[in-house]
């Protein structure tokens, strides 16, 4: 068995337990070390994606590359079966570019969090702790591994918000926990929900005696899944899984269960699949986070430390949007199918709203998280359209909002740090005094709004063409949904020119009562160090998006079959269980 995803996982893990043992006092071998295990992160993340083979289809329970898996947590429960919990990791084109995408910004964030100087060891070990949560949940295939993985990321950023962060720390640490701590509890409940309706065919193949030589022949998963469906098995011979790939298969849902296709178990006239659904979207959509649950990430931003932000922007949000590609779509794909309005309608309610809202911020870093707001829209109308062009546009849009989103925030960053001060009109004429540091702004802001060279063009470009064409292909989304998306990509360009234009351009000017301590010089070797690599980046990706297509691509498109097919046939099941 090949470890290198549980090397990804564990070797910030170490690096944090190496830093638990140094004196607090060694601030500088504590900043390295904490370096190391980033970097360690980072170079396994590259192998992994060199060795990923892009042809591979993750239908079910196969197609998972570099898969470990092992008996973790397993019991008897009488009557009721086997309780059984797996160490269960694995990687395919979804994720794959979101774990590289992990290991950039884990390395991005150590190098821009060498100023701090406030419990240097805590910031360190909270920081390393959450790269080992966020690198978990991007590979987990275990339910209740990944919940593990997401719920511990909210210890690591509470206290990094709460203790590092600026003057409304406490209020906005306290709103971000209370917000996503709410969705956590509702995939809760589902995740108990489907743990109580499906089986593990593999385990209860074992159990049945049915194994040849110790495996499980697909002909012997076969009989389990007919003989389940037959309710010809008894409860206590059953084993039941949290594993994400089984809950992917139709086939092993308990009959009779709360969540099968044909209960017929309604809550508020909607058939009880189609609430799990709703409070898992829910969950993971305070995560995106979508309008209306968005309002914790402009606070949460305002008030982290820059190299948190970057974290933030780059890489814990994107969980929300892998939440729903990974778990939600493919386990409730009629649900999928049946609120796919909503669920895009959202989408481009976040856009509009979340460029508006940019448009009139006067605080740069604000504007910013607004704009986070606005382009992980696209994720949410790319998804609704299931079209292979609207999805791949959503999970290429994640990986290069990871990019440029880092990059906007060190920008704000480098200003805050001579200034402290972000608000737009203290300044003008920027551009004569710190050229390098204007020239990587210009980079980041069309970067943003969509540019052609930039990776942020070819994401918006493949969910734009999704959208355009589901009402023919899927027949999900109303065209007037992407023609109402458009107007977003515009007002993106006026909110970034304009703050372009008052912050860089004319003659220099700055706020009287900032002079005295503002030191405004272009940037330093360490702000190169972050910078550079971004832009090199998110222009590599736009040139050359074969780079992750090529990757992601059979797997969105087997994504998008399987969702499609096993939607439609699910949903008329649903409907018609209902209608009896």
């Amino acid at each position: 068995m090949d470890f290198i995803l549980s090397g990804l996982i564990f070797s910030p893990l170490l690096a944090a337990l190496a830093v638990l043992l140094l004196p607090a006092r060694l601030q500088q071998p504590i900043k390295l070390v904490a370096f190391a295990g980033a970097v360690a992160q980072l170079v396994l993340a590259i192998l992994l994606y060199l060795r990923f083979d892009g042809a591979a289809f993750a239908n079910g329970q196969t197609g998972y590359q570099f898969v470990e898996k092992l008996n973790w947590i397993g019991f008897e429960l009488g009557s009721l079966g086997r309780l059984q919990i797996d160490y269960f990791i694995g990687v395919d084109g979804i994720s794959i570019g979101l774990v590289l995408l992990t290991g950039i910004i884990g390395v991005i964030g150590v190098i821009s969090s060498w100023t701090i100087t406030k419990n240097v060891k805590g910031y360190f070990l909270l920081y390393l702790l959450l790269m080992t949560s966020v690198m978990g949940c991007f590979l987990a295939l275990d339910f209740f591994l990944f919940y593990l993985f997401f719920e511990f990321m909210l210890l690591p950023m509470y206290f990094l918000i709460g203790i590092w962060g600026g003057p409304k720390r406490e209020y906005a640490a306290i709103k971000f926990f209370i917000y996503t701590l709410v969705g956590s509890l509702f995939i809760l409940i589902v995740m108990i929900g489907l743990y109580t309706s499906v089986i593990d065919p593999t385990a209860t193949a074992a159990q049945l005696d049915l194994l040849q030589n110790g495996v499980a022949s697909p002909d012997a998963i076969l009989q389990v899944q007919q003989m389940l469906q037959q309710n010809v098995i008894s409860g206590s011979e059953l084993v039941r899984t949290f594993s994400i790939p089984a809950m992917m298969e139709p086939a092993n849902f308990i009959p009779g269960s709360l969540l099968h296709v044909l209960s017929g178990s309604v809550l508020w006239d909607l058939p009880l699949r189609f609430i799990a659904f709703l409070l898992l979207f829910a969950g993971f959509a305070i995560k995106v986070p979508s309008v209306p649950v968005h309002t914790w990430l402009p606070d949460a931003h305002v008030e982290a430390p820059t190299p948190i932000s970057v974290l933030l922007a780059a890489i814990l949000l994107k969980v929300g949007g892998y939440g729903l590609i990974r778990i939600v779509y493919p386990i409730f794909p009629d649900a999928g199918a049946y609120f796919s309005v909503l669920v895009g309608g959202l989408g481009v309610l976040s856009i509009i709203y979340g460029a508006l809202c940019a448009l009139a911020m006067n605080d740069l870093k604000k504007l910013i998280a607004y704009s986070s707001v606005s382009h992980m829209g696209f994720v949410l109308l790319g998804l609704a359209s299931l079209t292979v062009e609207g999805v791949n546009g959503a999970v290429y849009m994640m990986f290069s909002h990871g990019i440029i989103s880092a990059m906007l925030f060190l920008v704000v960053g480098v200003i805050y740090d001579r200034a402290h001060n972000r608000v737009i009109l203290n300044f003008r004429g920027l551009a004569s005094r710190m050229p390098a540091y204007t020239s990587f702004v210009v980079i980041a802001f069309f970067a943003s709004l969509g540019l052609p060279g930039f990776s942020g063009f070819i994401s918006e470009l493949m969910v734009l063409l999704g959208g355009f064409s589901a009402p023919d292909v899927t027949g999900m989304l109303p065209r007037w949904m992407t023609v109402v998306a458009v107007v977003g990509l515009l007002l993106s360009a006026a909110y970034y020119l304009w703050a372009l234009q008052r912050m860089f351009f004319g003659k220099y000017w700055i706020f009287p009562e900032l002079r005295e301590n503002a030191v405004i010089s272009d940037l330093t070797k360490r702000e190169y160090l972050m910078l550079v690599p971004l832009a090199i980046l998110t222009l590599l990706f736009g040139i050359f998006p074969h780079l992750l297509l090529d990757k992601m691509g059979v797997t969105v498109t087997g994504f998008t079959e399987l969702v499609l097919q096993n939607g439609q046939e699910q949903l008329n099941m649903v409907l018609s269980s209902i209608r009896k």
